[in-house]
């Protein structure tokens, strides 16, 4: 009897198009960073409605780079999620600065601005404010409080907020192009600002060859193999949206009354769907060994919050959200046969769950 092969939680939407720009930059014999680098932040640039961009080797590299550039300092606070991935907290620590966890909100999974308000300090340097899973946060109350914002937009780009792309925001605004994220270059992330000023730092400090003075600087460049890539994904970037509304529609149809699920559409804010989300009863490791048992793989959306590596506590919301939220497959590439069967495993657990 053959093995089923396991829908994935995430993955990649590769066409020949992709094939053809990198094997075209291969042919050229230029592979490291170039023009194509270039072409590729100009036209993020655009697309996202802000005067410049840099790329990075990765979305990591961006937020550690956007740190350096505003200032940040040894002893400095820097505001972040708990319910998020441990890149933030690393690049905190990167810059021998001092986080600041933030609960979130259980209904959006975006920062909660009133926890926010009560835990920063007047010497918070900047907050990395996330657009979880593709839904834009509350820049306007955020940027109200008068800190420096840091936009981390892996998750959402194509977002929009108030009639605007998420990204155009921030004093500086951070993407990443990993292989499963909205667009992908394999690994690879970005920088967009309307500073040119600080745009220029960051492109100083993301290579450290052939400098006239010494100071700490990275080897964070993009190759124009990856770049190349790059371009050909933006192309497709508004079909791959559609193709993640749509899904996301057909989920929120079909679940409706099995389970508590995201509300499929705001006023002011366009949610892309990076990830769609549900919350269950009972414990979520044994509900993740029932879908992978049938051949259908989902996931926690966040592997640990930052507060239980940090062994700390006062986030009762990402406690809450961690410990009942499931996240189901949802990507572009994904067949009517694939979502029938993920639709079909999800509504036997709930029922039994009922």
């Amino acid at each position: 009897m053959a093995q089923r092969i396991a829908i994935p939680h995430s993955k990649p939407s590769l066409d020949e198009g992709d094939v053809s720009s990198v094997s075209e930059v291969i042919r050229s014999g230029q592979i490291v960073q170039g023009k194509v680098v270039e072409e590729f932040e100009r036209r993020a640039a655009k697309y996202i409605g802000v005067n410049g961009a840099v790329a990075t080797n990765t979305g990591t590299s961006a937020l550690h780079l956007s740190l350096r550039a505003i200032g940040t300092k040894k002893g400095d606070y820097i505001a972040i999620p708990s319910f998020v991935c441990s890149a933030l907290l690393n690049v905190v620590k990167y810059v021998g600065a001092r986080p600041i966890l933030v609960d979130v909100d259980p209904k959006t999974y975006n920062i909660d601005v009133q926890d926010l308000k009560k835990r920063i300090r007047k010497s918070t340097r900047a907050i990395i404010l996330p657009h979880q899973f593709g839904l834009p946060a509350d820049i306007d109350e955020i940027s109200s409080l008068g800190v420096p914002v840091i936009e981390d937009c892996a998750q959402a780009i194509g977002a929009v907020y108030k009639g605007k792309k998420v990204g155009s925001f921030g004093r500086l605004s951070c993407f990443s192009f990993y292989a499963t994220k909205v667009i992908s270059t394999g690994e690879g992330g970005m920088v967009v600002s309307n500073s040119r000023n600080l745009l220029n730092k960051i492109r100083d400090l993301r290579e450290y060859d052939n400098k006239k003075n010494y100071s700490i600087r990275y080897n964070y460049k993009m190759t124009d193999i990856q770049a190349a890539m790059g371009i050909s994904q933006l192309k497709k970037l508004n079909s791959f949206l559609l193709k993640r509304i749509n899904i996301a529609k057909r989920y929120f149809s079909e679940l409706q009354g099995f389970c508590n699920l995201p509300s499929i559409s705001y006023k002011d804010r366009r949610h892309i769907f990076f990830r769609f989300l549900i919350q269950i009863h009972g414990s979520v490791s044994k509900a993740l060994e029932f879908f992978s048992e049938r051949g259908v793989t989902c996931m926690r959306p966040v592997y640990k919050p930052l507060h239980k590596y940090l062994h700390i506590h006062g986030f009762p919301n990402s406690d809450a959200v961690w410990n009942k939220t499931i996240s189901i497959p949802i990507y572009p590439s994904l067949t009517d046969k694939e979502i029938c069967i993920i639709l079909n495993v999800l509504k036997q657990y709930l029922k039994r769950k009922a």
